[in-house]
């Protein structure tokens, strides 16, 4: 895992060997670097492992990826080649509908144990109207639309200087989500686990439900306090429910059911 220049690791809780892994796919625009503030949550039980693909962070003279599935292809190929434990995979928002679409091409890995797809509507149903019509946008336009969906700084919302730096990320994400096209398949058969804030104002009941349809088993749903980004300085509103699926994992190679009670 040391090599793969496709994800961001702790190096000291790399070298620990920790009997897991949690693939973490972030939200548009997102840092992968963030989901390292979650280690210590999951110290001794597994390595948090943010997804850096082409064109982000160390990776920015990368040529990016535009297609959804292209970099779903790009994603399950390297999980495939370089998965030497145990993993689960997380992803928010954009990256919930990522890691949905990598863990279509990785079901048939022994160690993939769990999809955690947090603050994100059935892919069935994806992209929304919304998402389509903000990814048309430019400048001003385009930041005013976004923020509806949370998570950018009042110093980004209010200096259009800034947004030009920051939001080029952002808009490429939201393009790539609105050129997104489910296609029906196979429920995966590992066990998945949605996680949503109460007051998420785009995330509902009619859009969670046709989750039921992508897996063989009913999904596990568990709401917290807080709207799209609840997590935000609440990391345990998510590592303590990976932390309960990865302590009740089944061994390598024996099917699993795993619950944990709503948070």
């Amino acid at each position: 895992m040391s090599s793969s220049f496709w994800f961001m690791c702790d190096r000291t809780e790399s070298e620990s060997g920790p009997a897991a892994r949690v693939y973490c796919f972030p939200h548009a625009g997102g840092n992968p670097r963030s989901f390292l503030g979650w280690q210590p949550d999951l110290a001794g039980v597994a390595e948090i492992a943010g997804l850096c693909p082409p064109g982000r962070g160390r990776r920015y003279r990368e040529p990016a990826l535009t297609d959804v599935a292209e970099l779903a292809d790009a994603v399950a190929h390297e999980i495939s080649v370089t998965a030497d434990r145990p993993f689960v995979l997380f992803g928010h928002s954009f990256g919930a509908v990522l890691a949905f679409e990598v863990a279509r091409r990785i079901g048939h890995l022994p160690d993939f144990r769990h999809l955690v797809a947090s603050g994100c509507s059935a892919p069935a149903l994806l992209p929304t109207q919304r998402v389509v019509e903000a990814a048309r946008l430019e400048g001003r336009e385009f930041t005013d639309a976004v923020g509806f969906f949370g998570g950018l700084p009042p110093e980004v919302m209010a200096d259009e200087a800034l947004q030009e730096l920051l939001l080029s990320n952002l808009r490429a994400d939201f393009r790539m989500v609105a050129g997104y096209t489910y296609r029906p398949a196979a429920p995966l058969s590992v066990p998945v686990t949605l996680i949503n804030g109460l007051d998420d104002p785009h995330i509902s009941e009619a859009g969670l439900q046709p989750w039921e349809r992508e897996c063989l088993r009913p999904p596990s749903r568990h709401w917290s306090e807080g709207g799209h980004f609840y997590f935000d300085g609440r990391s345990r509103s998510v590592t303590d429910i990976l932390r309960s699926l990865l302590s009740g994992a089944p061994e390598v190679g024996q099917p699993g059911d795993w619950h944990v009670e709503l948070i």
